[in-house]
């Protein structure tokens, strides 16, 4: 089969979620989450074991967003480095990153063994390899800050053992893990029935309200609650403060054949930048295993060449890997902190009793669960060390983290630049888009974001981003309009949000705007 088929992730192709009715009417509860990926599932279950009456809203299936398109690694070890964080947050940070990220794979192991979860959970071995050109020194480096965080058993070893090509030197953290998502949120999900718990798929939240008792509510549906806990990869709640923290960033993943045992379970990263690769296997049927591969990171909205990232990342896997032939790709959004620290706890939009899960950095399955133990403290009233390190409304004095925002931010301003009629256009008229593909076209003053279905009817929206009027660009890989400014997705008709923080569809176009 060609990859160019498929395009789903690997859990998706293995396991499908089910559905749960919407919410009708106006509800109350103690606790309501919104969003029912990793993060939100993790925090409901913990407020619901907590005797907390929790309600789920989610306008997808649960774990049908970005949750499940994550390869979904468990590292203590950080995307970022440790030594970067130490010179950003200092050594208590970075201890209290990697004592957190631990903490959160020994959470998950507990959980799929108390509720006696099928999700394929098993600890690995994780191994940081060099790229080519890069120097012994940046492993010892990263080791010596790892020793300093708590990580004491991380050691350099000549090659990674069981891998089956030459790692060269690797700097190797034991007990990582790895585990297969979507059914262990499908066990989230039976014990969150168990303890009474509800959820609600195919409910679009277009309002938050903080106060004594916020409220969130949507097109024929409301819950008031004592707490809101918004974990839509992106928060919904908020229109500035957080986005000016973070950027959005499309990852490429690939999924091929490789003869069982060929490679020994683990996790292998390396360190090229931008965009590295990371690595690990999961069984399948009898015979092979399947490899994941992911890297080729690029800023959601900005480049529509996912066909090369692909290639690109398919020519790297076979120089390297018994592969028997590439079935699946995908892609998936992640939010880059300025910090390289997610944003989690309370909602600095200055929303009472609202709390936000976001900023994952590409460790999605640990950061959610960060969440579940640090937002379930929060909302009961106990102090956790964590909280000072997440919190959503921190300043981080560093030059680093001063040059990443001002990086960020400038290329925010560029992308404006696409408002000027003329600029940023793909087409003349809608009688250019072909079938299957959109294009934004130039009327009058206004951008037309304009998709011809398969069938040829032309569907017309505005172009500007109901976030914060951004214009939007297509995405031929996913078949989606993606803003380059701050994430937002939307469905090829634009009538759908896929991601945040936009709150509403595009706009349809009526003729002489």
């Amino acid at each position: 089969m060609k990859s160019s088929e498929r395009s789903v992730s690997v859990w998706e192709a293995t396991r499908v979620q089910r559905d749960f009715p919407p919410l009708v009417g106006d509800a109350t509860a103690d606790v309501c989450v919104v969003g029912a990926g990793i993060a939100g599932m993790t925090v409901a279950y913990m407020l619901a074991k907590a005797g907390k009456r929790v309600v789920v809203l989610d306008d997808n299936a649960v774990g049908g967003g970005e949750t499940g398109q994550t390869t979904a690694h468990l590292a203590s070890a950080q995307d970022d480095y440790l030594h970067v964080l130490e010179t950003i947050h200092g050594k208590d940070g970075a201890r209290l990153a990697y004592q957190s990220h631990h903490a959160a794979i020994d959470t998950i192991e507990r959980i799929v063994a108390t509720e006696r979860l099928d999700a394929d959970f098993r600890r690995v071995d994780g191994y940081w390899f060099l790229s080519p050109g890069d120097d012994r020194k940046l492993l010892e480096k990263e080791r010596d800050a790892a020793h300093r965080a708590g990580a004491t058993d991380a050691e350099i070893l000549e090659r990674a053992p069981g891998a089956p090509f030459d790692t060269g030197p690797v700097l190797r953290f034991p007990r990582q893990g790895q585990f297969h998502v979507l059914k262990y949120l499908e066990g989230l999900t039976c014990c969150l029935e168990r303890d009474g718990a509800h959820i609600h798929t195919g409910n679009h939240v277009e309002s938050v309200e903080g106060g004594d008792r916020p409220r969130v509510s949507g097109q024929g549906f409301s819950v008031t609650a004592d707490s809101v806990v918004i974990c839509t990869n992106s928060p919904i709640s908020d229109r500035f403060a957080i986005h000016t923290k973070q950027a959005p960033y499309r990852t490429y993943v690939v999924g091929a054949r490789i003869p069982a045992g060929s490679m020994a379970p683990m996790l292998l990263w390396d360190t090229q930048e931008p965009g590295y690769h990371y690595i690990r296997t999961h069984p399948a049927e009898a015979g092979f295993d399947w490899l994941i591969v992911g890297g080729e990171d690029d800023k959601t909205g900005h480049h529509d060449d996912a066909d090369e990232r692909y290639a690109r990342l398919e020519a790297w896997t076979r120089e390297r890997f018994p592969v028997q032939g590439f079935e699946l790709r995908w892609s998936g959004q992640v939010m880059e902190p300025m910090d390289y620290m997610g944003f989690i706890g309370h909602d600095p939009g200055g929303y009472e009793n609202v709390y936000i899960a976001t900023g994952d950095s590409g460790q999605g399955m640990t950061h959610g669960t960060i969440a579940g133990i640090l937002i379930t403290d929060l909302v009961l009233g106990r102090p956790n060390e964590w909280e000072k390190l997440y919190d959503p409304g921190r300043k981080t004095l560093s030059v680093d983290s001063a040059m990443e925002f001002l990086h960020e931010n400038l290329d925010v301003g560029v992308k404006l630049t696409e408002l000027i009629p003329g600029v940023g256009t793909d087409a003349k008229s809608a009688e250019e888009v072909a079938p299957g593909t959109g294009a934004i076209v130039q009327r009058g003053l206004t951008k037309v974001a304009v998709y011809r279905d398969e069938g040829g009817a032309v569907h017309e929206c505005v172009a500007n981003c109901t976030h914060l009027g951004c214009i939007v660009h297509w995405n031929s890989e996913e078949k989606s309009w993606d803003c380059p400014c701050h994430g937002s997705r939307f469905s090829p008709d634009g009538q759908a949000v896929l991601n945040g923080p936009a709150p509403f569809g595009l706009k349809p176009y009526a003729e002489g705007e």
